[in-house]
């Protein structure tokens, strides 16, 4: 049963499909819910052992390497403000279930090098930069490049851009 109802609990009205901005996305249970109610389905949902679909911010939070949902806004918020001033970045609401959408440098994309997939930034719990990016690329996904922060995505961006 915790199953379906983190299955609800993570649901997006379809209205989302046109977001501009992550906090365009931010209206399923998970985002408006008590943080501790969202924990605790979140914890149960995940007793069988098995990932469920979850936000980044949310799995750090649980984890105890960020302190609060609200953490993990304010990242994606200041990400937003910074490329959103940007030329040729997009952001990209239709994520994996649960997540928070991602963006993307569409210059990036093809050129004289024929890549097809444009450097992408991800929001992640995987480290405590909570950014990664992926450089522009053709078939297989590279590894994930972690940022240090917005600190450090400010001081890569002229590197991240380069790629055209």
């Amino acid at each position: 049963m915790p199953g379906l109802e983190w299955s609800n609990a993570i649901e997006l009205p379809r209205v989302v499909t046109s977001a501009g901005k992550p906090a365009e996305l931010r209206r399923a249970w998970v985002h408006r819910a008590p943080e501790q109610q969202v924990l605790a389905l979140y914890r149960a949902a995940c007793a069988e052992g098995e990932p469920v679909p979850s936000p980044w911010w949310l799995r750090a939070v649980a984890a105890g390497t960020l302190p609060s949902r609200e953490d993990g806004f304010r990242i994606e918020d200041r990400i937003a403000q910074l490329l959103g001033r940007r030329p040729g970045w997009e952001f990209v609401p239709w994520a994996a279930d649960g997540e928070s959408g991602y963006w993307e440098f569409l210059p990036s994309e093809g050129g004289p090098r024929a890549l097809r997939i444009p450097t992408t930034l991800l929001t992640t719990d995987r480290h405590t930069g909570w950014i990664d990016v992926l450089p522009a690329h053709s078939g297989p996904a590279p590894q994930p490049i972690a940022v240090a922060g917005l600190a450090g995505l400010r001081a890569r961006l002229g590197e991240f851009e380069a790629v055209r």
